[in-house]
């Protein structure tokens, strides 16, 4: 049996639908990040290190962004037709289809370790300015935050950028033909902006 080379491959109805997933979840993503952003501000206006502490607890339960920490793909029910598949089954799919993009996932899978450090260092920062309320504290969150953001903006960039032409290629399944739309997402499976990420 031989295997396809990958720019052989046809774009499959799952790939198309795995791709148009993960710019959903992306967009979800985006918009979260422009809370942090008001919190950033708020912190540097004064925001009391309690309420600081509330609005973080809301981020953790209420959004997809603090679930990085423990996600970031590895969980994505959207991503992974809600079968909770690891973030490494999705990477190693790619990697099986297209042998070339192992540095690209190699450099997602680090990413992903990286966005719990910075998470970890936006909860430290917060738990410090409970003790020490200084301009120095609140600067401290306010860039903890703001690199916190700037990670996850060049991560979800670079992601779309060079997983597309893959993800879009990822074999059919038996129930390929019965996928959902894709909630959040209005795009069609030739979405004329992803024409470049082909």
């Amino acid at each position: 049996m031989t295997v396809a080379v990958f720019e052989d491959r046809s774009e499959t109805a799952r790939g198309r639908w795995l791709h148009q997933a993960l710019l959903a979840v992306h967009t979800h993503i985006r918009r979260e990040l422009a809370s942090v952003e008001r919190l950033a501000t708020a912190v540097l206006d004064g925001l009391a290190a309690k309420e600081l502490h509330e609005e973080l607890e809301k981020l953790k339960s209420n959004t997809t962004l603090w679930q990085f920490q423990v996600s970031c793909l590895r969980y994505c029910q959207l991503v992974h037709l809600h079968h909770n598949a690891e973030d490494r089954e999705f990477f190693d799919e790619l990697e099986r289809v297209n042998p070339a993009i192992k540095p690209v996932v190699d450099r997602l899978r680090a990413d992903h370790r990286a966005v719990s450090d910075y998470i970890d260092a936006v909860e430290a920062t917060t738990k410090a300015l409970t003790e020490d309320d200084s301009d120095d504290a609140r600067h401290a969150v306010a860039n903890a935050l703001e690199k916190l953001k700037e990670h996850l903006l060049a991560h979800l960039d670079y992601e779309e950028r060079t997983v597309a032409a893959t993800a879009r290629r990822l074999p059919d399944l038996p129930f390929s033909n019965q996928l959902p739309d894709v909630p959040g997402s209005n795009a069609t499976d030739t979405d004329p902006a992803q024409e470049d990420h082909r």
